[in-house]
């Protein structure tokens, strides 16, 4: 998992500079820690203005160190401001219901897979460089096929036996008919 933030170099007192090092056991505390003092200040600093007032959903998967969907802090500083930012799990065992694990994780992975990092501060840097050159039209396929996922799913009547449908969304928007 990554939360990325970057801050002018700081040295110690042999000037040398720090060491980015991984958090290597991610607790409940560092979950909600992050959440309230990064997560949600960034958005709120970054969401266009004109859609503030509508809610925003944090989608956590079941992970026993995510913080309850109604934990006080949480909701307190994600309302203030006139922000409506909910925080909620997604149903167990369902990784087609979340965006990121139908395409955006496997995206990320195979491009920074291709620059081979050998230290914490190599993979760091080859995450943001995948992050950036992402595709913004493979970010709306990824939210079209999760839109399909919940409409077969209703067909389903709720149940998990259905395939992710596939419809050639390259082909649909090179012909003006790609779903919205």
């Amino acid at each position: 998992m990554f939360l990325v933030a970057l801050a002018r170099p700081r040295f110690d007192a042999q000037g040398r500079t720090l060491e980015t090092k991984p958090i290597t056991s991610v607790k409940r505390e560092v979950i909600r820690s992050f959440l309230l003092e990064k997560v949600l200040p960034a958005i709120k600093a970054n969401w266009p203005r004109e859609d503030f007032k509508y809610p925003k959903f944090i989608q956590q998967d079941n992970a026993r160190t995510h913080i309850n969907h109604n934990n006080d802090e949480f909701c307190q500083l994600a309302t203030q401001d006139g922000f409506d930012i909910r925080l909620m799990c997604q149903p167990a065992n369902s990784p087609d219901l979340n965006v990121l694990d139908l395409g955006f994780f496997s995206a990320i992975q195979s491009l920074q897979s291709k620059e081979s990092p050998k230290t914490v501060d190599e993979l760091v840097n080859a995450v943001v460089n995948s992050f950036e050159a992402f595709s913004i039209v493979m970010s709306n396929y990824i939210f079209l096929t999760l839109q399909m996922c919940l409409i077969e799913i209703m067909r389903a009547k709720g149940s998990r036996k259905y395939k992710i449908p596939h419809v050639k969304k390259a082909m649909l928007e090179s012909e003006g008919q790609l779903p919205t």
